[in-house]
Order: structure tokens, then C-alpha cells, then sequence
């Protein structure tokens, strides 16, 4: 749910399976992401690198994809139920060298256990370097030292000074695999140029999204996308746009063709056309 707050802009409420909430205003969001921004890079993760993250529906994933995609890393979402074999071949494929867990999640009212299933993973997964775990399950783990991390241990001293990495259009943003059921997992490439064009374009023809509408479903972009909680909230296009560009981002990527993909969205009197002609 988003509403307007009194002093920082729009504010979004969600609401956990066991009845708690959390308020977040995009300012709020920012620094949060600022600060993960430089703990992933004080602990060694940097431009192209590789980041798994699985976790369950809590703000933090979101947060963590926000942060790979402003230090210019690669991230790769995990559905919280795949066993630990489904991670095992996700992350080496991928070559992952940082995970991103929670001790637990909640499903149907019980806490099912994330950490446990990641440690097995981690005894076949050789490229993870460090594991960053988020606290949301209560269920007691066990923590490796000098690889197991609290989330928010880290963030306390961390500051939400972080510049955004200047990224080129090709440069990838993002791996999604598909399932897996019908044979190894395939991890398809989303390009940083690439998939802001395509969320613009979707939000223009699919959403009709205009100036000073609001959206109050669910977020209309390609699962495990970073720009998720930016890119279909409770503002107008022209301020989401804004919020992706400037606030999570990193610059305005190019498209193949050389023009910006934020300048392309800003230029309503000429609007992308379907290949079909329909508008």
C-alpha cells in the first residue's frame, strides 16, 4: 500500500504474514540502500561481480537487488522454497561470490528455514566468499566465522553515502533462471540499457501509466528486477522514472541506438510505437 507522507514524499506500508508492518518512505529506501551499497563493497564486491539473493518477500530483497545494480553488480534472485540443490546450481553457474540469506521466512503461518538449506548448499558452492544473513525467522542458525555476516550488524556503521557506478547499456544488470523442471536451469541475461527501455516501454503500453496517475497493484516488471520498487509505485511515471534515474540508479544507460533510455521515456510527444502499429 503506498500513501503520502507529511514530509518525506511517498511512504510504502506492507504488511507480514504474522501481522507485523514496516512504513518506508523512498528517502528512507535510499539510504538503505546507500548503506548495503557499501557493505557489499567493504566486503569485496565490486563491478561485475556475481550476488545470489535468497531470501523471502521482505523489504530487504529489494534492497539488495537496489544495492547490486548501484555498485554495478550482478544479481541473481533464488525463490526462497527452491531446496538446496536448486541454489547449489544457480550460484555456480553464476559463479556467485557473496550469498544473501535470512535465518528464515513464514509460509501458511510457520517459519520454514532458509539458513540451514543455504549452509548446505555453501558445502558445494566453492566461489562464495562471504554470506550476508538477514534476521526475520527468529529460528536459531549457526554462523561461520569470517563468512557468515548479520545484516544488520553491518549496516549499523555503514554510511548512505554511496555514488552510483556509471554503467554502459550492454553491461549486465541481472540474471534470471528459469525453473528447471524440464532440465538444468537456463540464467537468461538482462542488460542494464536494455531492461530500463523494455520497463518504460511497459509502463507506456501495457499500464498506460500518464502524468499524475498513481498505481496501486503489484509491480509490472519481469520478476527479480531491481528497479521493482521504483519503477510501478504509488507516484506518477514521470516521478518513478525519476526515482529510478537519480535515486536507485546508476546515470541514464544508452540503448544500442545511442539514446538514453530515461530521455526516450521523458519525450511524450514522441511516444515508442508497437510493432503492430496499435497504440
Amino acid at each position: 500500500m503506498f500513501e503520502r507522507a507529511s514530509v518525506t514524499g511517498w511512504r510504502s506500508t506492507g504488511k507480514g504474514e504474522p501481522g507485523d508492518t514496516r512504513a518506508i518512505t523512498y528517502s528512507e529506501l535510499l539510504d538503505e540502500v546507500s548503506r548495503f551499497s557499501n557493505v557489499l563493497r567493504s566486503l569485496g564486491v565490486g563491478r561485475g561481480d556475481r550476488v545470489n539473493i535468497y531470501l523471502p518477500m521482505i523489504p530487504e530483497a529489494a534492497v539488495a537487488m537496489l544495492a547490486c545494480a548501484r555498485i554495478g553488480a550482478v544479481h541473481s534472485v533464488v525463490f526462497g522454497g527452491f531446496s538446496s540443490q536448486s541454489l547449489i546450481d544457480r550460484i555456480n553457474d553464476a559463479e556467485a561470490k557473496m550469498l544473501i540469506t535470512a535465518d528464515g521466512g513464514y509460509r501458511r503461518g510457520e517459519v520454514f528455514p532458509l539458513k540451514p538449506a543455504a549452509d548446505e548448499a555453501l558445502g558445494s558452492t566453492p566461489t562464495i566468499e562471504n554470506v550476508v544473513v538477514v534476521r526475520r525467522g527468529g529460528n536459531e542458525v549457526d554462523m561461520v566465522e569470517g563468512r557468515d555476516h548479520w545484516y544488520h550488524d553491518l549496516m549499523e556503521g555503514a554510511s548512505a553515502d554511496c555514488p552510483p557506478e556509471p554503467m554502459e547499456s550492454e553491461d549486465l544488470l541481472f540474471l534470471l533462471y528459469t525453473s528447471g523442471t524440464t532440465g538444468k536451469p537456463k540464467g537468461i541475461m538482462h542488460t542494464t540499457g536494455g531492461y530500463l527501455t523494455h520497463a518504460t516501454y511497459t509502463h507506456r503500453y501495457v499500464f498506460d501509466l500518464r502524468p499524475r496517475a498513481t498505481s496501486t497493484g503489484a509491480p509490472p516488471t519481469s520478476a527479480g528486477s531491481p528497479v521493482t520498487p521504483t519503477s510501478s509505485t504509488g507516484r506518477s511515471r514521470t516521478d518513478a522514472r525519476r526515482s529510478c534515474t537519480r535515486g536507485f540508479r546508476t546515470i541514464p544507460a544508452t540503448t544500442g541506438s545511442g539514446t538514453s533510455s530515461s530521455d526516450t521515456a521523458s519525450r511524450s510527444s514522441t511516444p515508442l510505437r508497437p510493432r503492430s502499429g496499435r497504440s
